[in-house]
């Protein structure tokens, strides 16, 4: 029952990940320069809330197929759904951050993954930042 509920939990993620990418590739900037340092601001909170969660969703789908992609301390990440769920946030949100604690450690697919998610990170607040000023040097023109 409880995976059941955790695959359609997963589903309904995913579909809002999507829908939210395609929201986000269908973005324009407003003119004004306040108003898009706002824009690009609220922007990318949302772009990093979604990558977030989407890399949530890739852990947890990863380990309902059985598959360990997170260890605390020395032994497989356990507990309730919810504490799972909780500590696949959790490391989602510190790995994007670039935190990096060192209490929940990535093992196998789960390197490979982290780093990508650690290179989103890194390129999301550069590409932001480029893009306001590339339009706000655009609008003095």
């Amino acid at each position: 029952m409880v995976n059941w509920i955790l695959s359609i939990a997963l589903i309904i993620a995913t579909v809002g990940t999507v829908v939210s990418l395609l929201m986000l590739l269908r973005y324009r900037p407003v003119r004004g320069v306040q108003s898009v340092s706002l824009r690009h601001f609220t922007l990318l909170l949302l772009v990093y809330i979604t990558v977030i969660l989407s890399f949530s969703n890739l852990y947890l789908g990863l380990e309902m197929l059985g598959i360990e992609v997170l260890r605390e301390g020395n032994s497989h990440v356990e507990g309730s759904v919810n504490h799972l769920i909780e500590d696949i946030v959790y490391f989602s949100a510190v790995t994007l951050l670039s935190v990096g604690y060192g209490d929940l450690v990535p093992v196998g697919i789960g390197r490979i993954i982290a780093m990508v998610q650690a290179l989103f990170g890194f390129l999301l607040p550069a590409a932001f930042v480029v893009t306001s000023v590339l339009q706000v040097t655009k609008k003095e023109e």
